[in-house]
């Protein structure tokens, strides 16, 4: 059958059909059913394809301009759907790139006259030769682009962090959206998003295509991974410091180990996010993580391999640190997520994981706050700028099952504002009646994001927490093992142990691969029942992030702390702490 493609002012333009059957097509369509039966729905997207063809040529022809069509093939003459395909123009104008549709086939419209060099590219294939085309004004020009053989699994992976290394400057069109406009660009930034906690941002797509599953994408059950959405990636850290202190850089975290190189973390992800641009089906995801090196006693729950903190005091460890299933909703206001499981504590700037922060080492602030709950949490969109989160968990950092737990409420409201510039992100974090019990600590948050221009930004956090009816440590009580008790007045058995602290970041991007972070902090441990040591603590720091692609980030910094009222660094020996730290990350 052959399809004759007019332009709108009735002139016949060109006539062409879908890609005939190679031998390879039709020895697949003699084992199904009749003849070519297995190749009629590509025939009549083809159509489809040919119709589209036809109002794209009309249009160029309006417009002065041409195009190009055809199909890309595999060397055995297969179609292959969801190759990139470009046309590079020698002269000013801008390369266009098109994806390949289910049969392959493909259409470039809207051509400036000129020459162009044509090329299909797709993960795990060796890029097809480059074919030359001279295009001209009404032209509609066909074209067949063959990619080569199938790479083994190493050439893929070692391909995926070349192009990451070297992009090529060309990408497709950007994914559908239902969200305002990101305000930061990641990288060089953590997020390209006013983050929130204990939910995927909704409303956006999940463009994370880490180097592991690029080279997993190319392999031969490259479909079936991607259709699942299922993603295995993660990334290796390493870092050294050199610091005044000798014993100790506590409360300093993560590098509370002075003068010496580290392995912080070995990092691996298993996922599946939900879509949540749709809005018309229930979608589902997951997620399970593990984490070994220095980090581990930042991430530890009691019950969950405690012990090798707690009783053993390993420098090095393993925690199962994130497990918990997402059921996306989108019939609820604009977007439900439900979470259930092990998540990371919702409010903050911070993050225990590497990549998720602005600097290596973590503020005064993060170091005593909680890491992670177990429960349940919500998060409804009401629309693109309010957003509100409601949750029961067991406490912070304690399973369940352990004695410490207590049924604990959050409650959080995220609402963006001037023009997305702005977002407030106020959390009531685990409250309960606040008696003493591991980590049992309430807290009130309050988070504010704001950009200044397109390379300046800052993020400013400020909480208050507490707990009650904690042992004095000159008392006949002994406070939990991984706890402090607290300063409490001569006489007093338990006592109401508060703290506050304020940290601001101010973020500069230089270019797209490189920033600077300048960060300030503030500690008011008020009874000790934090650090140890009943202190008020500041910090003042300078980082500057340099991006490898996206995959290599370094983080060099310049660190000074002070201890206000008595020595509080270095086990109480020193009040001034001045180090140099920098981390490696290495994302596969």
């Amino acid at each position: 059958m052959r399809l004759l493609v007019l332009d709108p002012i009735g002139m016949a333009n060109s006539s062409y059909g879908p890609p005939p059957l190679s031998p390879r097509q039709k020895k697949a369509a003699r084992g199904h059913g009749e003849p070519g039966a297995r190749w009629k729905a590509p025939c009549s997207k083809w159509m489809t394809t040919g119709a589209l063809t036809a109002l794209v040529s009309g249009l160029a022809f309006a417009q002065g301009t041409g195009s190009v069509h055809g199909v890309v093939r595999d060397a055995g003459g297969l179609p292959q759907a969801d190759a990139q395909v470009m046309a590079k123009d020698g002269g000013a104008n801008a390369d266009k790139v098109v994806t390949s549709g289910a049969n392959g086939s493909f259409v470039i419209g809207d051509l400036k006259p000129g020459h162009y060099q044509l090329k299909a590219t797709k993960p795990g294939w060796v890029d097809s030769a480059a074919v030359e085309q001279d295009i001209g004004a009404a032209e509609n020009r066909p074209v067949e682009l063959t990619l080569g053989a199938h790479e083994g699994f190493l050439k893929r992976l070692a391909h995926a962090y070349q192009d990451d290394w070297h992009p090529s400057g060309t990408s497709g069109p950007a994914p559908p959206r239902r969200a305002l406009a990101s305000p930061l660009n990641s990288p060089p930034f953590p997020n390209a998003d006013w983050s929130y906690g204990g939910s995927p941002v909704i409303g956006e797509p999940d463009t994370n295509a880490p180097p592991l599953m690029q080279a997993l994408y190319g392999g031969a059950n490259g479909n079936a991974w991607e259709k699942s959405r299922v993603k295995i990636y993660g990334w290796l850290e390493g870092s050294v410091n050199f610091s005044t202190s000798q014993n100790s850089n506590y409360p300093t975290v993560y590098d509370i180990f002075p003068n010496r190189a580290e392995f912080d973390q070995a990092v691996v992800y298993i996922e599946r996010i939900p879509d949540s641009v749709q809005t018309d089906h229930f979608d589902w995801g997951f997620h399970v993580s593990g984490l070994f090196g220095t980090s581990y006693r930042f991430t530890t729950n009691l019950g969950y391999f405690s012990s090798q903190l707690l009783d053993n005091r390993r420098q090095y460890g393993f925690d199962p640190v994130l497990e918990y299933v997402d059921l996306y909703v989108p019939q609820v206001g604009e977007g439900l997520n439900i979470r259930v499981g092990r998540f990371i504590s919702i409010p903050g700037i911070e993050a225990q994981l590497a990549p998720n922060n602005y600097v290596y080492t973590h503020s005064l602030l993060y170091g005593v706050d909680p890491f992670t709950d177990t429960g349940i949490l919500g998060t409804i969109r009401l629309n693109e700028r309010l957003l509100l989160q409601v949750g029961l968990t067991a406490g912070h950092d304690v399973a369940p099952w352990t004695k410490d737990a207590r049924p604990s409420a959050d409650l959080c409201v995220s609402y963006t504002f001037n023009s997305g510039k702005d977002n407030v992100y106020p959390c009531a974090n685990g409250i309960n009646s606040g008696r003493y019990a591991y980590n049992n600590i309430q807290m009130l948050d309050n988070t504010w994001y704001h950009k200044f221009n397109d390379s300046w930004h800052m993020a400013t956090e400020a909480w208050f927490m507490y707990q009650r009816n904690v042992p004095n440590v000159s008392g006949p009580i002994t406070p939990e093992k991984g706890t402090n008790g607290a300063v409490c007045a001569p006489g007093q058995i338990r006592c109401f142990a508060p703290e506050w602290a304020m940290v601001n970041y101010v973020e500069k991007q230089l270019s797209p691969r490189n920033y600077v972070s300048i960060r300030t902090d503030f500690l008011d441990d008020v009874k000790g029942q934090r650090t140890g040591i009943k202190d008020r603590y500041t910090e003042a720091t300078l980082m500057w992030g340099h991006w490898v692609g996206s995959t290599i980030l370094l983080r060099p910094e310049l660190r000074f702390d002070h201890a206000i009222d008595r020595p509080g660094y270095d086990n109480g020996t020193r009040r001034n702490q001045f180090q140099f730290a920098m981390d490696v990350i290495f994302k596969y």
